[in-house]
């Protein structure tokens, strides 16, 4: 199992060690390798007995990314030019950092800042990408990487299902959790809930942080593979090591057992066919959503009182009666009602992952509830703001844009489309390798709208 602390630990001094070597692009190396097994690697050091050197590992993404961003702006050739979205997301940045400032809410200055640091870290994220020049990123080389890593996930997990036992069973996971977050082993499994679904049925992550992290991360893996092997006419030359990956992280997203991302799993393929007018797939996929549709309706009438299995889980899934589900529900309504009597908010560290540690959590299960109960309806309007915006560009910059530019365009526009429905049922921001990389690669994607062109699209710029 140390080959996990192994993988963290290198990944981050080899990304460092090129970082001030003037390759800053290194910094996905971490990205890509550390921060998928973060974790992981956290969990096994603390199972080998390192629990006081865990707390300097896990700032080793904050290090490097703070560190990387520094270092660019120092070196900055020009002073760059500005994107609406650049200022959303700085106004964004301020107006929840006065709220680490000011005594809002009950929780201490220093819960609130780690609540502010979880809430609002992704924008340092987001310029480390944003000031970065393309010209100096090698995009298919680290899109690859991600290929591989899906690969290696489905690998793990076939492990995992030939043993029937979660990895995390054997790293330490449920005693890490415990020590450093506070929460308490649960579950048949003696990890979590979150291990395991209605009917007992294993969940697995791989060697990801859980199965809602695995599930996200194999929607960016959908996502880059789709990018990396689309042309610019639109064809879909696939590699075999593509098909490989493809097919690992099918796998990945059917034994993670996480509803929400199977379904943006197909949304995905669904919206790359509508981007690429690929008429078979899209045609594919409403056949079997029609297919889909008549076996639910079967379901229905035919065990309505004979619920059991995976029908069960189907049939409760739909009508919202499973407790997952019922759970999401309560927890949106309390977070509902929390914004409706505090439009300004709770203050930070009410909702979300510090209040879930501190089991003081009002609302939660959903990204923007999460934000909106902590810092009020302004903080969520500029949140979803900018998260329309990317989607908007995306879908009006793809068709302009060419090679690599194009392929980062495509990954980003389709893993936002993807990861919109975990955004409702989790707290995908608290995943920082999710996070973290999509942050970062949406940071590259203004910066390639910003380059200086031509007339023509000089003026499509200045027209967003």
């Amino acid at each position: 199992m140390f080959i996990f602390p192994l993988i963290y630990i290198t990944s981050f001094f080899v990304a460092m060690r090129e970082v001030f070597k003037g390759n800053r692009q290194a910094v996905l190396l971490f990205l890509i390798f550390g921060l998928s097994t973060y974790t992981t690697a956290m969990s096994v050091s603390f199972l080998l007995g390192l629990k006081d050197v865990v707390p300097f590992l896990q700032f080793f993404k904050e290090v490097l990314i703070i560190s990387t961003l520094t270092l660019t702006i120092i070196n900055l050739k020009q002073r760059p030019r500005f994107h609406i979205i650049d200022y959303t997301i700085l106004a964004f940045l301020l107006y929840t950092f006065l709220y680490a400032l000011l005594p809002v809410g009950e929780q201490t200055f220093v819960n609130r800042l780690m609540a502010f640091k979880s809430t609002s870290f992704f924008i340092v994220v987001y310029f480390t990408g944003r000031l970065m020049d393309l010209k100096d990123v090698y995009v298919n080389k680290y899109f690859n990487y991600i290929v591989l890593l899906t690969i290696a996930a489905g690998a793990v997990l076939l492990f995992e299902l030939v043993m029937q036992r979660q990895l995390q069973s054997m790293t330490g996971y449920a005693d890490y959790s415990y020590y450093f977050f506070n929460f308490e082993p649960s579950g048949n499994f003696g990890l979590s809930w979150t291990f395991e679904s209605e009917g007992g049925y294993m969940r697995f992550a791989s060697f990801f942080a859980n199965p809602l992290e695995h599930a996200s991360a194999t929607l960016l893996a959908l996502a880059v593979i789709l990018a990396l092997y689309t042309r610019d006419n639109n064809q879909l030359n696939i590699k075999v090591v593509g098909l490989l990956a493809l097919g690992a992280s099918f796998l990945s997203i059917i034994f993670a057992l996480s509803r929400a991302p199977l379904a943006s799993y197909f949304l995905v393929i669904y919206v790359y066919a509508l981007l690429t007018k690929r008429k078979l797939i899209t045609n594919t996929v409403h056949f079997f959503v029609a297919v889909g549709a008549a076996y639910v309706i079967y379901l229905f009438t035919r065990f309505e009182d004979q619920k059991s299995g995976l029908v069960e889980v189907v049939m409760n899934t739909i009508d919202f009666s499973n407790p997952s589900s019922v759970g999401h529900v309560v927890e949106w309504v309390q977070g509902i009602m929390a914004m409706v009597d505090s439009p300004l908010g709770l203050g930070l560290g009410t909702s979300g992952r510090v209040a879930g540690s501190l089991g003081e959590n009002i609302g939660g299960e959903n990204q923007f509830i999460i934000i909106g109960v902590q810092a009020g309806i302004i903080a969520l309007s500029l949140y979803l703001a900018i998260y329309i915006m990317f989607v908007r560009l995306g879908v009006k910059w793809l068709p302009k844009l060419k090679g690599k530019e194009r392929k980062v365009c495509l990954a980003v526009l389709l893993f936002k489309v993807g990861i919109l429905i975990p955004l409702l049922t989790s707290e995908a921001e608290s995943s920082s390798y999710i996070s973290y990389m999509n942050w970062f690669l949406s940071g590259l994607l203004i910066s390639i709208i910003m380059r200086p062109r031509n007339v023509q699209l000089q003026t499509a710029i200045n027209g967003n």
